[in-house]
């Protein structure tokens, strides 16, 4: 498993606060059809570190490299002091991805029999996943990823512009509750996605993680392998994270 150390990770944090202020370097950081990889290895790590129902995915420059870190919070959500930090770095998607969705559908059949043990009355309902629907569309997912790669040099060059690179996110909050109750092996492929934010009135990135589990199927009501994290911060920082550690 990669970690980094302490002194190294501080590095990394340092060099992409830094990094976000050249859009020059943010076009070489960023290049088209790179994603990030967790192995099974850090994701079960990080089921046993981390104590909140989200955790900190952490953006970061190593070796001139885009990098993204791990951090577990506590109760509070705050991080978590570890000796090393699990991190994947930004390289080329070598192979297509697929991403699933699986809809499976409850017949429900009834027989009614007359105290005389004779039947009385049969029917037969139909019920679909509502409920279970999956935390995002595949199309919509897709539809993100290739916004990000249309536009996603774009959306740096403006927020440089409003303010120098400032509001450019330095992480993403990631609910838990997928990862920590999926109780099968499984890695993570992750992208960068551009999704419209109803609060903000404007387009913030997103991480979207596709999963591959081990023996995907079964009779559930939905099973998806692609999941939308839109919390960067900054802007949805949360107390007591303001966003600039």
């Amino acid at each position: 498993m990669q970690n980094l150390n302490r002194e190294q990770y501080t590095a990394a944090v340092e060099g992409w606060i830094y990094a976000k202020t050249d859009p020059r370097r943010l076009n070489e950081l960023f290049p088209e059809n790179y994603i990030f990889n967790f192995t099974t290895e850090q994701v079960d790590w990080l089921r046993k570190a981390n104590a909140n129902k989200e955790f900190c995915a952490e953006i970061g420059v190593m070796e001139g490299k885009l990098t993204v870190m791990l951090c577990p919070l506590d109760e509070k959500g705050n991080k978590m002091e570890v000796g090393e930090v699990p991190f994947s770095v930004f390289e080329p998607l070598e192979e297509d991805l697929k991403l699933t969705e699986i809809q499976t559908y409850t017949v429900v059949k009834n027989a009614v029999l007359s105290k005389e043990m004779r039947k009385v009355d049969n029917d037969s309902d139909m019920f679909f996943p509502v409920a279970g629907k999956p935390i995002m569309d595949q199309d919509i997912a897709i539809d993100c990823i290739e916004s990000w790669k249309e536009n996603g040099q774009d959306w740096f060059y403006a927020e440089y512009k409003q303010n120098g690179g400032k509001s450019i996110f330095n992480k993403f909050y990631v609910p838990f509750d997928k990862i920590s109750k999926t109780e099968t092996e499984v890695s993570f492929v992750c992208s960068f996605g551009l999704k419209y934010s109803d609060i903000y009135q404007k387009q913030l990135p997103a991480l979207i993680f596709i999963s591959f589990i081990k023996n995907l199927g079964g009779s559930v009501e939905t099973i998806s392998n692609t999941f939308d994290y839109a919390k960067p911060c900054p802007p949805v920082c949360k107390i007591p994270d303001l966003g600039i550690e």
